[in-house]
């Protein structure tokens, strides 16, 4: 009896593995998240206040950092889609990263309505929208910001006066970095700040000093890397080598990379060389 009830435990016991084992088995393996892009996701009530984002396949929270551009376009012109020009370089430079593109309101000069200051205002709109998606997106809460010409000095802007722990790097291309030092370049940049910012700095200094990324550099700042042509006849060279003095001063790490021969925008040979030097500056997180 004794034999035969050890027989039956010993079954009863195989049994019971091979359940575990089948049922093991039969679960699905995990499934690598497909490529997606969520085209004019809105971060506010205007139309212009809108991004596009674009998030790898096999991203995770942990493995996706996100790269976010902003346009140029002397604050009155230009669109999100400007990144598409760039985006198979930046793709192939930073393959584990997602993108988003901002695009945001846009100075008016019938109404002189959405200035430097609105335009500050919708930058910051549009990453507390980028971090409260962060989770839903399943990618990374580490930061990297790029911009250009206008969409550098607001990328600049936010990086020193609005950022949060959460920014890794910014990277800028020919931003004006110093607005009261820009308004005496010449009578065409004279005309548009006084529109712009509504007045010349000696009228108003507090909003050209609150509106210079210059002037709130602090040892605390994140990695920068500038890229300037230095036959740039919009945004003078001088802009970057003010800031750069001032990041030196500051002790903040940082890269100044001036640009033999390019003006106010570069060659697609110089752009895949930038963007590669900005891959290498940031390095891993």
């Amino acid at each position: 009896m004794k034999r035969v009830l050890t027989k039956a435990l010993a079954c009863l016991s195989l049994s019971l593995s091979l359940l575990v084992l089948l049922s093991c088995e039969s679960d699905p393996a995990p499934t690598s998240l497909a490529s997606k892009q969520i085209l004019d996701e809105s971060y506010g009530g205007d139309r212009r206040q809108t991004m596009d984002v674009y998030l790898p396949a096999g991203r995770s929270a942990d493995q996706t950092p996100l790269l976010v551009y902003i346009h140029g376009g002397a604050w009155m012109d230009g669109d999100k889609s400007e990144f598409l020009q760039v985006k198979p370089l930046v793709e192939k430079e930073f393959p584990d990263f997602a993108f988003v593109s901002l695009n945001y309101r846009l100075f008016d000069y019938v109404t002189q309505s959405n200035g430097i200051a609105k335009q500050e205002q919708d930058i910051n709109s549009a990453f507390a929208h980028i971090q409260s998606q962060l989770v839903d997106w399943n990618i990374s809460y580490d930061l990297v910001i790029v911009g250009a010409s206008a969409g550098g000095h607001l990328a600049l802007l936010h990086a020193f006066k609005n950022n949060s722990s959460d920014l890794k790097a910014v990277a800028a291309l020919f931003p004006p970095t110093d607005l009261s030092e820009l308004y005496g370049f010449n009578n065409i940049t004279a005309l548009a700040l006084n529109s712009l910012l509504g007045g010349p700095p000696e009228t108003i200094p507090s909003i050209y000093h609150d509106l210079s990324p210059i002037n709130f550099v602090d040892p605390q700042d994140v990695p920068t890397i500038l890229f300037h042509g230095d036959t740039d006849p919009v945004v003078p060279i001088s802009q970057s080598q003010l800031l750069q003095a001032v990041l030196q001063s500051n002790d903040v790490r940082h890269q100044f990379v001036p640009v033999e021969g390019q003006g106010h925008g570069f060659t697609s040979e110089t752009y895949a060389g930038v963007i590669g030097q900005v891959r290498d500056f940031i390095g891993e997180f």
